[in-house]
């Protein structure tokens, strides 16, 4: 008998529901609707969790809606498409991205940054471009996430939220490439443009900040300090490339003042991978008059504000942001996922732990253990 073509069938498949906030993630079946125009349902492989999908599991964000699916960092395989998706077909091997690229809008036709606002409104509301969503359980409505949605075996996105990358990729480590990977390398080679040595102070050493490790150690920075108040972080990040290690803790002073003395008055660039106030501004402190560049990475509270005295950007320091990296990422990711196969990148060395679908919860509980760097489940 004919195999049933699945391109005009709702699937039903498991995934890891998020009915409410503060909650377990529960696992059930699911009903997964096919693509409307302009839409790709892709089988997914393999998912790591971050930070980002707990903020939001946790009830703190803003934007958070439930029911859910969560998840944002996939890989997979299209399994059909929609009407007038042409740049992609079933079989193709694909990361869904969280930033879309649609190529037209005015951000996409901008040099200078990666944030496609094409389908934005829509995204941040757990809906689809139309305004609906693709998932059903126990006969609810469950939303959207970032427009990924990778905590299920089936998922629905955009077909601008798609990056084809090469098939012969292994799914459970270029699947980090879909958020913390990209995101702290393209800090330091995007954001900051690192520049051969540089001196470099990197605060935070989880996933996030031993990319932007890796970032500068590639763009030949001379000295990578690595600043974080847990010390068993420290073996790890000198084996992406940081020089030297230090607690903020272990000093009495304002770790600024003791990265100022340990530097002959400063870093060039600084990186904040937290997402902590504080930290930013003494990763802005930390930066040399004159010519210092810090960049915040890591994702603050809703509502949380920043402060400094103005006289440290009067005196010739620069505060920047990034979003994945700077990179634009339909046409970036790919790039990336060649980088890591021809070894330029690390991916395999962030990933910790590796975990069955059925023990998602238990990747939370590594991440807030401070135990894991990036916790992959296989589908």
């Amino acid at each position: 008998p004919k195999p049933v073509d699945m391109a005009n069938q709702v699937i039903k498949c498991k995934a890891a529901v998020a009915w409410e906030a503060g909650k377990p993630l529960s696992i059930e079946e699911i009903e997964v609707a096919p693509p409307k125009a302009h839409e790709v349902r892709i089988k997914i492989i393999a998912t790591a969790v971050c930070h980002t999908d707990a903020y939001t599991l946790s009830g703190a964000d803003p934007e958070g809606c439930f029911p859910v699916i969560l998840g944002h960092e996939g890989a997979g395989i299209v399994e059909s498409v929609g009407e007038g998706v042409t740049k992609l077909k079933a079989g193709d091997t694909v990361i869904p991205l969280y930033i879309p690229q649609c190529g037209e809008c005015k951000f996409c036709l901008n040099p200078k940054t990666n944030l496609c606002q094409k389908i934005r409104v829509t995204q941040g509301k757990g809906l689809m471009p139309d305004g609906t969503s693709r998932f059903t359980c126990k006969g609810k409505t469950i939303l959207h996430y970032m427009g990924t949605s990778t905590f299920s075996e089936y998922t629905v996105v955009a077909d601008i939220s798609v990056a084809k990358i090469d098939p012969l990729a292994p799914l459970d480590k270029v699947c980090l490439l879909g958020c913390g990977i990209s995101t702290g390398y393209g800090a330091a080679v995007n954001t900051a443009k690192v520049e051969p040595g540089s001196v470099c102070a990197v605060f935070g050493l989880g996933g996030v900040g031993l990319a932007v490790i890796m970032g500068c150690k590639v763009a030949g920075a001379s000295r990578i300090i690595g600043v974080d108040i847990n010390k068993d972080k420290f073996a790890r990040a000198k084996e992406f490339g940081a020089t030297e290690c230090i607690n903020s803790q272990d000093f009495s002073k304002p770790i600024q003042e003791v990265l100022i003395e340990m530097t002959d008055g400063g870093v060039d660039y600084s990186f904040e991978c937290i997402g902590n106030v504080k930290v930013m501004r003494a990763a802005l402190e930390a930066c040399h008059k004159g010519w210092g560049v810090s960049v915040v990475v890591g994702v603050a509270a809703s509502g949380e504000e920043i402060a400094t005295r103005p006289f440290q950007l009067v005196t010739g320091r620069t505060w920047k942001g990034t979003a994945f990296g700077g990179w634009k990422s339909v046409e970036s990711v790919p790039k990336l996922v060649s980088e890591y196969m021809s070894k330029k990148i690390k991916v395999d060395e962030f990933v910790t732990h590796n975990l069955s679908f059925d023990e998602i919860n238990k990747a939370f509980e590594l991440m807030h253990s401070g135990k894991s760097i990036r916790t992959v489940v296989k589908i």
